[in-house]
């Protein structure tokens, strides 16, 4: 005879694995297959766009019939199609909304009936604890049915999501793999997180854009557009060496980061050597971090939630005394390789010569690969070295020949060259690519010096004249539509320059 407790165990157990079966299929009819075509960047001939390539992705239903998605499976893309679990059919889809900092995407498709049968997920606003549990639904490679993979949120941190933003990272100890990214991660019934990146070489290890970024993410772009993060872009460092916080004065319990270099000395009250000790009530600790709940944050963590008309409120240690001040926060970091976020390289052709406008993109990825970072830095490449540099008078961009010169009599007895950044021409410093095509356009001298900034690269000297008959040859000859990107059509055609 089975006791009374027992049977009553026996139910409830029966109720919480039928509870769970049930919500697995509530939610894998929530998730979609996402397929691509996509036409990336050629930075070594950026006239081109690359072949057109196929890719998959993961892809949820949110409220209002919209699909949430990483950025980097739609960046570039073509054509977007979605294909609900269990369905053969494909629906057309855009991009509504899309930040490539945080690497979040918002689809629309054209006709809300294609899904209108599907659940919208509800998305967690609060931190998911550690220890805590998560399904992680998607298509990743190696079959086409849908798969669910368990994990346990091992780590939060708030660090580089995209190439240029920071945001609230969960790492989980279930693989993501190709083909999982923008799939939804479930905790307790609601998306704790998005799938979008791993590690190679590494086993079960996998991370999620934390959902609290997500519905920051999705607040921001109601209407219509988005406007980015908050955030301090000001170098700094610890303060847990004894000898500096004895320079300092800093107080036995106080803690902080030393700035120790001002991106905007001008926009900034900031000094070089203050201490940032809270952001608006919240401590820093020695090496720079904050409580949060159970977890232990970098301190910008707090920008975006505390930022009000472009500033937040700091607590610094100056000369001996504690100052409060607003500092000016932006929502992206600006450099002299500013990212393209979803454009394709700005370019101009004169001659037997293509240049271009230098991206964060084409930087990062020469950076990634050793053999390009170490070459690059034996010549002292701009294209490392300047990689957080701000603009400013003499450089706002940089501007540089990505791939050996076209052929062309003019050329005869110079060495190849190819990503190398032009630093003067004719003896002008080179501030931009605009400026570039101003100077050609504009010029009347009868050579053209140009002089690159690495190491060991030889000064190149055409016949003005000869090098500007050569481009409609160099155009034809290769087959190059356009002499120029669109952007620069009204300066190339324009008046003389100012």
């Amino acid at each position: 005879m089975i006791r009374p407790y027992i049977l009553a165990l026996m139910i409830s157990v029966y109720l919480v694995f039928d509870q769970v079966a049930i919500g697995d299929d509530d939610v894998k009819g929530s998730v979609v297959k996402i397929s691509v075509t996509m036409r990336n960047p050629d930075f070594f001939h950026p006239w081109n766009r690359a072949n057109p390539t196929e890719a998959t992705g993961t892809g949820f239903v949110i409220d209002g019939h919209r699909i949430v998605t990483n950025a980097h499976v739609v960046r570039y893309a073509s054509q977007i199609y979605i294909q609900p679990d269990q369905s053969d059919e494909k629906f057309e889809a855009t991009v509504q909304a899309i930040s490539y900092g945080l690497d979040l995407a918002v689809l629309k498709l054209e006709s809300s009936d294609a899904i209108s049968d599907l659940k919208p997920l509800e998305i967690e606003t609060t931190i998911t604890p550690l220890r805590s549990e998560v399904n992680v639904y998607g298509f990743p490679i190696g079959g086409n049915q849908i798969s669910i993979t368990k994990g346990i949120v091992s780590r939060i941190e708030y660090t580089a999501i995209g190439s240029n933003l920071l945001g609230l990272r969960a790492q989980i100890d279930a693989a993501i793999n190709p083909g999982n990214s923008g799939g939804p991660a479930i905790c307790g019934g609601k998306v704790a997180g998005v799938a979008f990146s791993g590690i190679q070489n590494a086993n079960n290890i996998g991370y999620l854009i934390h959902a609290t970024e997500l519905v920051a993410f999705l607040k921001d772009v109601e209407d219509g557009k988005y406007d980015g993060k908050p955030n301090l872009w000001e170098y700094s460092q610890t303060v847990e060496n004894p000898a500096l916080r004895a320079r300092l004065k800093l107080p036995k319990s106080a803690g902080g980061v030393m700035v120790n270099r001002i991106r905007d000395a001008k926009g900034s009250p900031l000094q070089v050597n203050d201490v940032i000790m809270k952001i608006g009530p919240h401590p820093i600790d020695s090496q720079g971090n904050v409580k949060v709940e159970e977890l232990t944050l970098s301190f910008v963590y707090y920008c975006p939630l505390l930022a009000k008309d472009g500033h937040v409120p700091l607590t610094i240690w100056r000369d001996g005394q504690e100052l409060e001040v607003q500092c000016p926060v932006l929502p992206e970091v600006i450099t002299q390789l500013p990212y393209l976020n979803g454009t394709y390289p700005r370019y101009f052709i004169f001659g037997p010569l293509a240049f271009e406008a230098a991206s964060g993109e084409l930087a990062y990825s020469l950076m990634s690969d050793s053999r390009w970072s170490a070459a690059l830095a034996m010549r002292k490449s701009p294209l490392i070295s300047s990689f957080y540099e701000l603009p400013n008078e003499s450089i706002e961009e940089l501007v540089l020949v990505p791939s050996p010169p076209f052929s062309h009599r003019s050329v005869k007895g110079y060495r190849p060259i190819g990503l190398s950044v032009v630093k003067f021409i004719n003896g002008t410093r080179l501030r931009s690519l605009k400026h570039l095509v101003e100077f050609l356009r504009d010029c009347a001298d009868e050579f053209i010096e140009i002089e690159f900034a690495e190491l060991g690269a030889e000064t190149m000297v055409f016949n003005r004249k000869e090098m500007a008959a050569a481009t409609e040859s160099v155009l034809t000859d290769n087959n190059i539509r356009k002499q120029y990107s669109d952007d620069l059509d009204a300066v190339w055609n324009g008046g003389k320059s100012k």
